[in-house]
């Protein structure tokens, strides 16, 4: 079963740092495209941070130059470091990946399980 395990995430205190991991799990022939989400109930998803097949990256402003988004292609794996936390960082994440599974298939996109980010004293 191809799919995107998440790891890492908890409670930290504002100002703390916290790792987040994403891994492919299963065959898969490459990963295209890696991104992060975050959301608290009963509000709208909110994009926050995504990294091309070059490297280029980007940020919402929310977490620009604190958030940094970077990958392992050799383990399948991408990740999202998070400097300087604030509460409003509260969220669950989710890490989403186009994954092409075949050499001539297409992309589809896959979802993480998300996992619980609270920043608290």
């Amino acid at each position: 079963q191809v799919q995107l395990v998440q790891s890492g995430g908890g409670l930290v205190q504002p100002g703390g740092s916290l790792r987040l991991s994403c891994a492919a799990s299963g065959s898969i022939f490459s990963i295209d495209a890696m991104g992060w989400y975050r959301q608290v109930p009963g509000k709208q998803r909110e994009l926050v941070t995504t990294i091309t097949n070059g490297g280029n990256t980007n940020y919402a402003d929310s977490v620009k130059g604190r958030f940094t988004i970077s990958r392992d292609n050799a383990k399948n794996t991408f990740y999202l470091q998070m400097n300087s936390l604030k509460p409003e960082d509260t969220a669950v994440y989710y890490c989403n990946a186009n994954l092409r599974l075949g050499e001539r298939s297409p992309t589809y996109r896959y979802w993480g399980q998300g996992t619980q980010v609270t920043v608290s004293s």
